[in-house]
């Protein structure tokens, strides 16, 4: 009896997913910019914090360094992509939007992984800034020496 009683929520359960569309979702980091990306097919569209992909990443060399994961895969115009990034400067949050869709990409369609893997699109770039040390001016700067 208890058995049955749970196959029928779990139909029901799955009944009710059935009409929802799917979200992919990936987490990107570049420096101090950390970027949420959500993926799901559909039409065509790219907005990252509510505004079109074109508007926010203004410079050229941003926005082709968004975009492409979605070229490279060649589904530029079958994805709807929705990107929430903070933090770190433009450029940051450009390269962390490109590993936030290409980890997406990877667990929309697990055959596309190895050829982003093999084009650096899935590896986090850990170069970061390095720390102000004490007793100087910077991570490296020293104060100015006076020989007299």
């Amino acid at each position: 009896m208890q058995g049955k009683q749970e196959e029928t929520k779990l139909s029901s359960a799955a009944n009710s997913m059935q009409g929802a569309t799917k979200h992919f979702y990936g987490t990107g980091r570049r420096r101090e910019a950390v970027a949420r990306v959500y993926v799901k097919p559909g039409p065509a569209s790219f907005t990252v914090n509510g505004r079109p992909v074109e508007e926010y990443f203004q410079n050229v060399a941003w926005h082709t360094a968004a975009v492409e994961p979605l070229k490279f895969t060649q589904m530029l115009d079958q994805v709807e992509v929705k990107a929430q990034v903070k933090g770190g400067g433009v450029g940051g949050q450009a390269g962390a939007v490109r590993m936030g869709i290409s980890r997406a990409l990877a667990i929309l369609n697990p055959e596309l992984r190895p050829a982003l893997r093999k084009n650096g699109f899935l590896t986090r770039d850990p170069r970061m800034k390095e720390r102000k040390k004490y007793g100087q001016k910077g991570a490296r700067r020293r104060f100015q020496y006076s020989k007299r």
